[in-house]
């Protein structure tokens, strides 16, 4: 069987969160939205990720987390919306020293999204006919995400 996945990441995303806002409970999950406050890009295209978008949490009793994120990169001139859909999880224990903002290695935790891309530039026109895979680690302060190509 072939790689599904590219083992090369294609880009490099440390994103830059704000202070979670808490929604409380609803039907017995937690729903909550993490502010993007900007970040940086980095591997096949350079650039910025623009403040203002956001990541909406719904999390479950068990603490895993699922995770719709909207926000936005500004690659030189061009911008680009990503959408993300993922979840993370993990032992009890783990998940939950995540929540009080312990710093743990990725490795003892699951953390993974699906990427869809959207742009108007002709130079980046081929980033909305692919999907990719974020492999995220969280951090105090940002989230960083190796984002790889679906093949």
């Amino acid at each position: 069987m072939t790689d599904v996945v590219s083992r090369r990441a294609m880009l490099e995303l440390s994103v830059l969160v704000g202070k979670p806002v808490d929604f409380g409970q609803v039907a017995g999950q937690g729903r909550r939205f993490v502010p993007i406050l900007g970040g940086t890009v980095s591997g096949d295209f350079e650039g910025s990720i623009m403040p203002g978008g956001a990541d909406w949490q719904t999390v479950g009793p068990n603490g895993m987390l699922q995770l719709e994120a909207r926000y936005a990169l500004l690659l030189g001139d061009a911008t680009v919306e990503i959408r993300a859909d993922g979840l993370r999880s993990g032992s009890p224990e783990v998940l939950a020293k995540l929540a009080t903002g312990a710093l743990l290695p990725a490795s003892d935790y699951y953390f993974r999204t699906a990427m869809r891309f959207y742009t108007s530039s002709p130079e980046l026109a081929h980033l909305n006919s692919l999907m990719a895979i974020g492999v995220g680690e969280r951090l105090p302060s940002q989230v960083r995400i190796s984002v790889h190509r679906v093949l």
